[in-house]
């Protein structure tokens, strides 16, 4: 069996891309400005740093070491950075962890001069460390807060409001991209079922829209009129065609006196007239009503008009009470050539068809499965019997006829909405299974 695929239709493939799409560049726009803001905030942090660092070095340049201890201690009491005596026994490891660290430490030297170090952690406490000189001594500035290159968090209804309006406006171009398309999509269906009054928009803004939609006007306006034209020739061919076939009829029944050739001649006409029906139920328009018909009732019906039980016999367990949607026409027309069809080649050698039916429900619909006991068809050539005019090289279409019975029984069903399938029976012949609409 083919593997099944999991599709989207185009409008939400259309959504699904700009939302992407609109995602990646936010994205994108959210690392170029880190990427952007980055520098300048490295700087800002390194002046504000680099004042305090002044500050504190004017503060103890040129005072007696007891005063130094008491600035220094009424820093750490008011402010919120730390001032220490360095000393030569202190291990520090640099500041330069990240792109952005080695961008203030870079900015401090080259602001304070070339014998101040930045470090991230000295003997053990981690922080922004910044040793500077204050006369003849080395001191460390520790700073409460290490700069951050990060981008302030956003808020959470911040988020859903962008979330939001990337849905929406996705959604809203999306639509207006998929419109022309849907009602493209619906008018092509329309022209498959057989309505060709094709009214799509030919004045729309979008020049490559306008122009589809003006060649597919024309397209079914062309199709309308063949379609017409088929239908009147049709007629004309079905008129000339059976008038001399009447004709030919009546004087075979009044001029051949001998009864085997007159019903060998009666029988050829009627083979004629049988091929002309077959072409006219082919070619007729697809216009149909939908009925609610009493499926036991209609199989009744057509299986007596096959009278004789030495060419066909049928076995029916139908439901009495079972209904199906369809239009009664049609239905009676798909099984008058399902039947004709097992009268002619479901059966063996020397021996009566015989066909059974089986009707049951199957959720929303009604399946009907016809079985023959015939030789069947090969396997390869199963899904060529609904072609018209097909014939298989086997004994089930060895005889003359149009090429055109099942041809007819799938467009019918189509027309109403039912589905056909055929395949051979384990043990010998045709099965044909068609789901009807179920009516309640």
């Amino acid at each position: 069996m083919p593997r099944r695929v999991l599709g989207l239709n185009l409008f939400w493939r259309t959504f699904a891309w700009l939302a992407l799409l609109l995602a990646g560049a936010g994205l994108t726009w959210q690392a170029a400005f880190r990427a952007l803001e980055a520098e300048p905030r490295a700087l800002q942090a390194a002046q504000q740093l680099g004042d305090l660092v002044l500050l504190s070095r004017a503060a103890l340049s040129d005072v007696e070491p007891i005063q130094r201890l008491v600035i220094i201690k009424s820093i750490e009491r008011d402010a919120t950075i730390k001032v220490q005596v360095a000393e030569l026994r202190d291990e520090w490891k640099a500041y330069e962890h990240t792109p952005f660290a080695r961008q203030v430490a870079q900015a401090l030297i080259q602001r304070l001069g070339p014998d101040t170090f930045v470090a991230e952690s000295v003997n053990g406490q981690s922080g922004l460390w910044v040793r500077f000189m204050a006369g003849r001594d080395a001191f460390w500035l520790r700073a409460a807060h290490e700069p951050s290159a990060s981008l302030p968090t956003p808020r959470a209804w911040w988020l859903l409001i962008v979330v939001a309006a990337t849905l929406l406006g996705s959604a809203i171009i999306a639509g207006l991209i998929n419109r022309p398309l849907r009602a493209l999509s619906v008018a092509a269906g329309r022209i498959r079922e057989g309505e060709y009054d094709s009214r799509l928009d030919e004045h729309t803004l979008t020049s490559e829209i306008r122009e589809v939609n003006r060649g597919f006007n024309r397209m079914a306006r062309v199709l309308a009129k063949l379609d017409q034209d088929r239908s009147v020739m049709l007629a004309g061919i079905s008129h000339d065609l059976r008038t001399p076939l009447a004709r030919l009829r009546l004087e075979v029944e009044m001029s051949v006196h001998d009864p085997a050739a007159q019903l060998a001649m009666a029988q050829d006409i009627d083979q004629l007239d049988a091929v002309i029906g077959k072409f006219m139920d082919y070619a007729r328009p697809g216009e149909v009503s939908q009925q609610i018909l009493l499926l036991a009732d209609v199989l009744e019906r057509e299986t007596q008009s096959f009278r004789d039980p030495n060419q066909i016999r049928f076995r029916l367990r139908v439901p009495p009470n079972l209904r199906i949607k369809g239009d009664r026409t049609e239905v009676s027309r798909v099984f008058q050539n399902l039947f004709e069809n097992a009268r002619r080649y479901g059966h063996q050698p020397d021996q009566a068809a015989l066909v059974d039916i089986l009707a049951q429900i199957q959720g929303n619909e009604v399946l009907v499965t016809l079985r023959d006991h015939g030789p069947g068809v090969p396997q390869t050539v199963l899904s060529e019997l609904t072609k018209p005019f097909y014939r298989a090289n086997s004994a089930r279409t060895a005889a003359s006829g149009s090429g055109l019975g099942l041809a007819i029984v799938e467009k019918s069903l189509s027309r109403m909405g039912a589905h056909l399938e055929i395949v051979n029976a384990q043990d010998g012949g045709l099965i044909t299974r068609i789901r009807f609409q179920r009516a309640d």
